[in-house]
């Protein structure tokens, strides 16, 4: 499993591709944070990493997708995936391997980010940013990351094409993310269904640990969906020809 998580992490950054998809997506956080006058957390008046957290899935929407879109689509196009089979190596393993090398990615991505909590720290002249809150929040983050990441594993899974791939993960976990949220305020389920349906959402969890409080719940549901979406993977590996 291991020899497939190395061999993903290798293939991202043997090319510039993969270290200017990083750079856009840290530029453009750094963008949102201290320079655009909407967004700038400079212009708040207090120390908060939250639009930060309110943007990043946004933008991870492509960042994560251009990373997964490689990594069957590849395999199934170039006729390398025939050769991964050969090798003593259960679909599970191949899956997963592929998984955790795309969130090992997708976390290095993330590492540098630390920094704007520190600059923030560093800039505050009160009390500084709600330690808290921000941990919750990274930790919110994370688990929000491996979803995207186990969504586009999935849907690569189906295609050759490594831009369908890429368009149909992010309209995937567009709907994961906010989709539930938009089908609960409809008219006609306020006061029945609304609150049910919004739970099945990925943003209704990941502002409950925004909040700085990591619950049982939260952590099952990301755990579960991850499983779920990998199982599938795991049998549409298991069913190509």
């Amino acid at each position: 499993m291991w020899m497939i998580c190395k061999k993903e992490w290798q293939q991202f950054f043997n090319s510039i591709t993969g270290y200017a998809v990083i750079g856009v997506f840290l530029l453009l956080n750094s963008l949102l944070l201290f320079v655009f006058p909407d967004t700038s957390i400079l212009q708040f008046g207090y120390a908060s990493l939250s639009t930060f957290f309110d943007y990043a899935p946004w933008v991870l929407l492509f960042l994560i997708p251009a990373i997964t879109m490689r990594s069957f689509p590849e395999e199934y196009k170039s006729g390398t995936f025939e050769l991964l089979k050969t090798l003593p190596l259960t679909e599970a393993k191949i899956v997963w391997g592929k998984f955790f090398g795309c969130v090992l990615i997708v976390l290095t991505a993330l590492l540098p980010t630390i920094v704007y909590a520190i600059s923030v720290q560093l800039l505050s002249s009160n009390t500084g940013i709600d330690v808290a809150a921000t941990i919750g929040s990274y930790v919110g983050l994370i688990f929000l990351t491996t979803v995207y990441t186990a969504v586009g594993i999935c849907v690569g899974s189906y295609t050759n094409n490594t831009v369908v791939a890429f368009v149909a993960a992010a309209f995937v976990c567009f709907l994961a993310y906010s989709g539930f949220d938009a089908i609960s305020k409809l008219s006609f389920l306020k006061g029945t269904y609304d609150y049910l349906i919004e739970v099945l959402g990925i943003n209704f969890h990941y502002k409950s640990m925004s909040r700085g409080v990591i619950d049982t719940r939260d952590v099952l549901y990301f755990i579960g969906l991850i499983a779920v979406l990998l199982l599938i993977t795991q049998r549409k590996v298991s069913s190509y020809k």
